[in-house]
């Protein structure tokens, strides 16, 4: 099998400095995505030819041999109900050990093991498989332990205090699920344990994921260092982004948000690659991966094969994430330290959602604005027609303007009159905004400019059809913080 292509490098990192964001290189033209009939098309006739020549089982045999099991749900009592779709436990542990010396010291991964977890999240797919919700709880979260057996001395505990990640120091996944089970009313059906290597083979064997940050991201404790812009990450360097806590004072809740934003870019990668429309591929990825997980003895073959086809028929808009809101920071426990204490009504409300099967922000309608970087108030602009039709600068100002952008309301004529695509011209200083109002003309070309200062030109072209509404939010801000994957994916 080919192995699949390298993604770009990152680009360089810009040296002027500037109140929004560094300047970059000239962008080019958005690719021409392949229309979604195509698309859907291939997608149907490949899970045909699994379904029909039994393709799909043949193709995945041998994978169940490759997986590390475990057993976190023997002898559970007094479950919780279980609802609709699936709930997939998935932590992250360490597991440097299984790393070389050399990229241990490469990627800062030195000191002893932690045997704890790292990172856990709830992912449930949907019942009809066309959504996937992540929830991230916080290691440090408050938590309570039911009664169990330390995995370690053999000693019977009654349920006391503890972080959240300490559960699986001393009853490992079986009490890591029943004190998740315990803390959210819902169901877990299946375990999946992810360490340091796997997760660098993942990301090595999809050719890398992009990310993109409006600012540097430096962290001296993993070595990361990321200049404003756009980044194609391999397998240590992400490790370093997800890891990260010192980025910024908001420590570990920070190191979520940038996780959430990295699954989001890597199901974008996954299904945007054609890996998930060619049995053979999916196949070796899988193997690759699965070859250094843990999960329990019921996630197999057909669960790989029903991931893959919901997979099939995701996109960035099919993801949703989100943190358990907190009530309390610093909440400190006797024997425990600080911890995070949920926000009960809040967290119910999310929890309540993965038991109903119900997306955790709502629906978005059709008319619904999008959401962008920068506030349009904030933007000023100069309509130019680049058209010989009379009449199309002043109706795109008056679109803009009743979007909320800052345009002159005195649009001219262009130099060029026989402009087709509509052009956003920008100074690199002023990039962030030059994304916000490309957003609210769709198809619009992003040409950069240096020297042309704060105001943005609109040169519209013969393609020009309606102004969307956008408006400023940052994502994840709402009330229960809730983000979608194309709301965190470069644009």
């Amino acid at each position: 099998m080919p192995t699949p292509p390298r993604s770009p490098r990152p680009r360089p990192a810009p040296q002027r400095p500037s109140r929004q964001s560094r300047p970059g290189a000239r962008p080019s033209a958005p690719p021409r995505r392949k229309p979604r009939w195509f698309l859907r098309t291939v997608t149907t006739l490949s899970v045909v030819v699994l379904a029909c020549a039994g393709i799909g089982h043949a193709v995945l045999s041998g994978l169940d041999e490759d997986i590390a099991r475990v057993d976190p749900f023997r002898d559970m009592k007094n479950r919780p109900e279980a609802g609709h779709g699936m709930n997939i436990l998935l932590v992250g542990t360490d597991g440097r050990e299984k790393i070389g010396k050399e990229e241990q010291e490469k990627y800062r991964l030195g000191g002893t093991p932690c045997h704890c977890t790292d990172t856990i999240m709830i992912v449930h797919i949907s019942e009809d498989r066309d959504r996937a919700s992540v929830v991230s709880l916080p290691r440090d979260s408050y938590a309570e332990t039911p009664p169990h057996t330390d995995r370690l001395s053999g000693r019977q505990h009654e349920g006391h205090p503890v972080k959240l990640n300490a559960a699986y120091a001393e009853g490992g996944p079986q009490l890591t699920v029943r004190t998740v089970e315990k803390m959210t009313r819902v169901k877990i059906d299946h375990y999946l344990e992810v360490d340091f290597t796997s997760f660098m083979k993942t990301v090595d064997v999809v050719g890398g994921v992009e990310i993109c940050t409006d600012r540097r991201l430096r962290d001296s404790r993993t070595g990361l260092d990321l200049a404003a812009g756009r980044h194609t990450l391999e397998g240590g360097e992400a490790l370093r982004y997800v890891r990260a806590r010192h980025v910024d004072g908001a420590s570990d809740l920070s190191r979520m948000k940038r996780q959430q934003h990295f699954m989001a870019a890597l199901v974008e990668r996954a299904t945007s690659s054609g890996i998930l429309l060619n049995p053979m591929k999916f196949r070796d990825v899988t193997r690759a991966v699965l070859g250094s997980v843990r999960a329990d003895k019921g996630f197999g073959t057909g669960e790989l094969l029903d991931l893959g086809r919901a997979m099939r028929n995701f996109s960035p808009s099919s993801s949703e994430f989100t943190t358990v809101p907190i009530a309390k920071m610093g909440h400190l426990v006797k024997d425990v330290g600080s911890t995070l204490k949920w926000d009960a009504e809040k967290s119910e409300r999310v929890f309540d959602a993965l038991r109903r099967d119900q997306p955790l922000s709502g629906h978005r309608s059709p008319g619904a604005a999008q959401r962008v970087p920068v506030d349009p108030r904030q933007i000023r602009v100069q309509v130019e027609n680049g058209t010989g039709a009379a009449g199309l600068g002043r109706r795109v100002d008056a679109a803009l303007a009743a979007t909320g952008f800052d345009t002159t309301r005195v649009p001219v004529n262009a130099a060029e009159r026989d402009v087709e695509r509509t052009v956003v011209a920008y100074d690199p200083r002023w990039d962030r905004s030059a994304k916000s109002l490309a957003a609210a003309l769709p198809g619009s070309e992003l040409r950069a400019v240096k020297g042309q200062g704060a105001v943005l030109k609109v040169i519209a072209g013969g393609d020009f059809e309606k102004v969307r509404k956008v408006r400023a939010e940052d994502p994840g801000q709402g009330e229960l913080g809730v983000v979608r994957g194309d709301e965190v994916s470069c644009s």
